[in-house]
């Protein structure tokens, strides 16, 4: 897959392609949808898939200090959509100045000019342009008179997760900030993941008997509520069971707010300055301060069989 950021990047002898535009933030199962029929389209008229995308993320721009959590850092993000297998995703530098523009400029620029549209594959809430103007039908009408076809996908998956909600990226931030990560999950397809580098913390956890890796997140991650939970952590492809604490480790008086992974059953991990994830599969309790640390020692270790158990793999 071809990764471009900004409109420069693209090949001059690209071809025509089929596109969908969007945040995809977490790139959940409706986007994964919408995703796969712009690969489908395309196979079937001879083009190549494009997905295009913003970053930073065009609230932080329009509203600055409203930066939503992010489900995905862009990496990820197009790592995921990746695996979709679409031909190229197109990352757009959202300023101010381009927010501005009109949908008229953006079609023309964008999806005639640069990627030579054939199709556009949507969701019927698709907004663009300077004040969200554009719509589904503007878009249609664009692309009557420029040569490009558009349809719209009016998706509506569901399942047990916020109680049969239509899944949504915004659904996804409230069940995470729930500590809600086994709906999280549903609605994702896959555990959520935090990623970020391992840094050095106050090593209680070596103390104790069971060092962790204190993880300082990506900006704007969306990070699970305090507690323990049971999941992964990825370093250096190697995934590891484990158990992971988030809070500000209350027994301690502690102020600064962490995500900390202990690797079940590893001894001797060096992982200091690594870029590592951590999945969340499953919530075991809430953030509690312990009168003493025999009283800690005990619930860890009950923590950990739980998340032992959880991660083993089936059958």
């Amino acid at each position: 897959m071809q990764r471009w950021r900004g409109l420069e990047e693209i090949p001059g002898d690209w071809g025509r392609s089929v596109v969908t535009i969007g945040s995809f933030d977490g790139v959940h199962r409706g986007h994964q949808l919408i995703i796969e029929r712009v690969v489908d389209r395309a196979r079937a008229l001879g083009a190549r898939s494009v997905v295009v995308t913003f970053d930073p993320h065009p609230s932080e721009v329009v509203r600055p200090g409203s930066h939503p959590p992010l489900l995905a850092p862009q990496p990820r993000r197009a790592e995921l959509i990746e695996a979709l297998g679409v031909d190229a995703v197109l990352v757009l530098p959202f300023t101010l100045e381009f927010s501005q523009e009109s949908p008229e400029f953006f079609v023309r620029s964008v999806l005639v000019d640069a990627l030579r549209a054939k199709a556009v594959v949507e969701g019927p809430n698709f907004r663009f342009g300077h004040r969200a103007a554009g719509n589904v039908a503007l878009l249609a009408e664009l692309g009557r008179a420029d040569d490009f076809e558009v349809e719209v996908l009016d998706l509506q998956v569901t399942g047990a997760a916020g109680d049969g909600e239509p899944f949504s990226s915004s659904l996804c931030r409230r069940l995470v900030a729930a500590g809600d990560v086994a709906g999280v999950g549903e609605v994702l397809g896959r555990p959520h993941r935090v990623e970020g580098v391992v840094v050095r913390g106050a090593q209680r956890g070596r103390e104790l008997g069971y060092p962790t890796a204190n993880v300082e997140t990506v900006p704007h991650s969306a990070i699970p509520a305090d507690g323990v939970y049971a999941g992964w952590l990825t370093a250096a492809g190697e995934v590891m069971p484990a158990a992971i604490s988030v809070g500000t480790n209350p027994t301690f008086d502690g102020t600064a707010r962490t995500v900390e992974a202990y690797a079940i059953d590893r001894v001797g991990l060096d992982l200091y300055g690594m870029h590592v994830a951590v999945d969340f599969l499953a919530y075991l309790r809430g953030m509690e301060k312990f009168d003493s640390i025999d009283a800690l020692l005990e619930r860890m270790a009950d923590d950990v069989k739980q998340a032992r158990v959880l991660t083993e793999p089936a059958g």
